[in-house]
């Protein structure tokens, strides 16, 4: 039997109130699980940015295009995973995961708690209208209070993706700390301001007119995606409650869905439409989350699901290139070049003849790192190095230069640059070539 012949044989299952309420419950979880992961991932190390360096950060490794098995591994991955999202769960991942969508819903409990029910930033322009209860001074400072305290927390998260946790601790306690740039504090009032007028006046305009995951959707959300479906047999009895619409902050109609609309999957419709006809003694939810079409078994009256075929097509090859891409991004962290160097011929003339190198090396692991340097190919006592050892505390890039003796022999020598890792013992070296003329100007 087919993938597809066995999605057929799955029955929509009404949602219960206690149905309802798992789903409100397990929405706020996520959420906050997100807003947490968010803050773990720089903070564990697992991945941030280094703008001094101009790289990406994984597990305490800067990551360059050099580093190719790693950087499309990723991609490819990330990719992939994101087409099996829009396939499978549609527009979810906003009304779930999105922190934009979580900070919006937020702000608009608590501009009607603090100024009334219909005081919340609407998407259809129509006009704030304050309760006259609560259209207080008081409540205005308050609601604007918590959204500058809410900014002024939400500002330090985008700074831990570009600075390590022990600079951003030095930045909120107000500690000397040289690492600390002066250009930090005007990024973080940015990133303060950028956050308090995303709450304070964008919150879901975003999601609906700015959002580049719409742009995606269009391309990959098919009618077959799992979307809110309304048991249309009971449309009469819903006709004058509206309390779906009502629990909509997005301003749907979620016995109206379409398969491009403003609706994010959240589920709050269902858990409302539980709750009242709870309430009622009436049934279960008429609204309930379907993945694929719907067709009734002209037997036996039951509704099964149908049309899943472009969802089975397209997720196993996305499934596929995921895995794909998650292998060589393993790959490449288990074979993970810790540093390089090169050695080239420096800008430093004796006469007519070029004597001097230079060896760059680049530790790009954030933690210690000890080196020794040895030539190979030449006499001893007939070049001299900087240095022959080189220490690293953390990621960075140190030079040596290699001074060769003019008055070594005429000829042409092969010389070989060897660095060992005291710590490990591996090896890295590079070949030059050396000119001598065996004589310098004025002797």
């Amino acid at each position: 039997m087919s993938a597809n012949d066995i999605l057929k044989t799955i029955p929509v299952v009404a949602v219960t109130a206690s149905s309802g309420r798992r789903i409100h419950n397990a929405r706020r979880i996520m959420q906050i699980g997100v807003l947490v992961l968010a803050a773990l991932i720089p903070l564990s190390g697992l991945f941030r940015i280094d703008p001094v360096a101009g790289a990406f950060v994984v597990i305490d490794r800067q990551i360059w295009f050099s580093d190719f098995s790693i950087v499309v591994g990723l991609w490819l991955a990330i990719s992939s995973l994101l087409v099996m999202t829009y396939s499978l769960v549609g527009m979810a991942f906003c009304g779930w995961v999105c922190p934009q969508n979580t900070l919006s819903e937020w702000a608009d409990k608590l501009t009607r708690r603090r100024l009334g029910k219909r005081a919340a930033v609407s998407l259809d322009a129509s006009p704030v209208s304050l309760s006259a209860g609560k259209n207080r001074l008081s409540n205005w400072l308050l609601l604007g209070v918590l959204f500058l305290l809410a900014s002024l927390a939400g500002a330090l998260l985008p700074l831990l993706y570009f600075y390590p946790p022990d600079i951003i601790w030095s930045f909120i306690s107000f500690r000397d700390d040289a690492r600390l740039a002066g250009s930090i504090y005007w990024i973080y009032t940015i990133f303060v301001l950028i956050l308090l007028v995303n709450i304070t006046f964008i919150r879901h305009f975003w999601c609906r007119f700015m959002c580049v995951y719409r742009v995606w959707q269009h391309a990959f959300k098919t009618r077959e995606t799992l979307h809110i479906s309304f048991d249309d047999s009971h449309r009469q009895e819903c006709a004058r409650c509206n309390y779906c619409q009502t629990a909509c902050f997005i301003d749907v109609d979620p016995r109206k869905t379409e398969t491009f609309d403003a609706c994010i999957n959240c589920g709050e419709c269902i858990t409302a439409c539980s709750q009242i006809r709870e309430n009622r003694k009436t049934g279960d939810s008429l609204l309930r989350f379907k993945l694929g079409g719907q067709k009734q078994d002209a037997g036996t009256g039951e509704k099964r699901l149908t049309n899943v075929g472009s969802i089975m097509s397209r997720a196993p090859g996305a499934a596929a290139l995921a895995v794909f891409g998650l292998s060589m991004f393993a790959w490449g962290l288990w074979h993970y070049d810790s540093w390089q160097f090169s050695a080239y011929r420096a800008e430093t003339m004796q006469g007519n003849q070029l004597s001097d190198y230079r060896i760059s090396v680049a530790n790009k692991l954030y933690h210690p790192m000890q080196l020794d340097i040895n030539i190979i190919g030449l006499p001893e006592a007939s070049y001299t190095l900087s240095r022959r050892q080189l220490s690293f505390a953390t990621a960075g890039r140190q030079d040596v230069n290699i001074h060769v003796d003019p008055s070594l022999p005429k000829g042409i020598y092969a010389l070989k640059v060897q660095l060992t890792n005291s710590a490990t013992g591996r090896v890295q070296t590079q070949r030059l070539q050396h000119f001598a003329e065996g004589h310098t100007h004025g002797h």
